[in-house]
């Protein structure tokens, strides 16, 4: 029976994940690399539903992207197992800077199997220099984003 969320922060954005064979390594774990993967797509997945998507970063010459990341590989995942990935905005400092937070938790036990930090800066698309965050993406992306843990 599948075990109920159990969140660091509340109200995360969510996406599902199953895990087949082609995530599995030669240690016969999901690869530490699909894990990051799914955080990309989750990530990607909360701008698109927060009304900011590849269009607009084209339109507005402006881009979120990854400056730091750090990876807490705390458990592994299987082939055939369940898994949820939640993400949160956790802060932004309305200029420049953003953090997005994400943990990855496997659906029959409810344990957490990742936890990641993301430290994103706003750039200028066409020279890929820093640039103040256009207003959309303060309103977008602000609007979002949970400062207190639960």
């Amino acid at each position: 029976m599948p075990q109920a969320p159990n969140w660091d922060r509340p109200t995360p954005f969510t996406m599902d994940f199953s895990v087949d064979s082609s995530h599995i390594d030669g240690i016969g774990h999901v690869n530490n690399a699909v894990y990051v993967d799914w955080c990309q797509q989750a990530g990607w997945s909360h701008s698109l539903a927060l009304g900011l998507n590849l269009e607009d970063y084209r339109r507005l010459d402006a881009a979120m992207v990854i400056r730091r990341a750090d990876y807490d590989y705390i458990l592994s995942a299987y082939a055939g197992q369940e898994c949820v990935m939640g993400t949160w905005l956790t802060a932004s400092d309305g200029k420049l800077i953003m953090e997005r937070q994400f943990q990855l938790q496997r659906k029959i036990d409810g344990k957490t199997l990742l936890r990641a930090t993301w430290q994103l800066v706003s750039i200028r698309m066409s020279n890929g220099k820093p640039r103040r965050m256009p207003p959309e993406f303060i309103q977008g992306y602000g609007q979002a984003v949970v400062t207190a843990p639960q």
